[in-house]
């Protein structure tokens, strides 16, 4: 199949960016998206042109490195798909595909396709974690977990990081990635002890980051590609209103 590509082009990040066109005349609808710029990429270095920087690692849709906006959708027109599992085969001969990459203050453009991240990693580290001490890891039925509350962790635990709610979202936010993190680890046990402080951290964190704030617009849900629910934000929102109005009665008992 024939493709006309149109692909963000952006030196470092001191820099203005621009598009480059390029044209494709053989590519097979059996291979993947990341596996179609590499053919790209290898016709531009023959050529002696600088090939595309693109962020990539496992490419099996679990590390959420390919970040990538095709079209004006973040990860490409496939519900729950991240770019590396998106195949061709879902385009058209001759089509004309606009690449870019996340677009959103906190995210800055580093080189052509590739983001900077590094605030999701802040986040992390407010409060994605569990401090106490936990040992080996005990025996299944040690600590009963009801069913609905695992399975709810579970799904919250599914969030790879990749931004592409931040990407998807008017104003740039992060809330259902945050949400995602907090509703895992305060739904299981190990977690609930510093459930009040690290719902508090990390919604911080996120607001000290420069993300915006939530519009349920939900365009955040639409775009990731593990299909995190927007009721994870609805929750936070509670678990964080809670956590600050017993932070305020306990400074006044002091």
């Amino acid at each position: 199949m024939k493709l006309k590509l149109k692909i963000w082009r952006q030196r470092n990040a001191s820099e203005k960016g621009h598009f480059g066109t390029y044209a494709l005349d053989d590519v097979s609808p059996d291979c993947s998206f990341l596996e179609m710029l590499d053919i790209l990429n290898e016709d531009l270095i023959e050529k002696n042109e600088d090939p595309v920087a693109f962020d990539h690692d496992c490419r099996e849709g679990i590390c959420g490195a390919c970040s990538l906006t095709i079209n004006g959708i973040p990860h490409g027109p496939e519900r729950k798909t991240t770019v590396c599992q998106l195949h061709m085969r879902h385009f058209e001969d001759g089509q004309s595909v606009v690449i870019e990459p996340w677009r959103a203050e906190p995210f800055p453009v580093m080189k052509d396709l590739v983001v900077d991240r590094t605030p999701f990693d802040t986040i992390i580290q407010a409060g994605g974690f569990v401090s106490v001490r936990t040992g080996s890891a005990p025996e299944a039925n040690e600590i009963p977990v009801p069913k609905p509350i695992a399975e709810r962790a579970m799904d919250a635990a599914s969030c790879i990081g990749c931004g592409a709610c931040v990407a998807a979202c008017k104003n740039a936010s992060a809330m259902l990635f945050v949400a995602a993190k907090v509703t895992h680890m305060n739904s299981l046990p190990q977690g609930k002890p510093e459930k009040d402080r690290r719902v508090v951290a990390m919604v911080d964190a996120m607001d000290n980051a420069g993300f915006g704030n939530c519009r349920n617009y939900a365009e955040c849900e639409a775009v990731c590609p593990k299909g995190i629910s927007l009721d994870f934000i609805a929750q936070m929102n509670r678990e964080y209103a809670t956590a600050k109005v017993k932070r305020f009665f306990c400074a006044d008992e002091a």
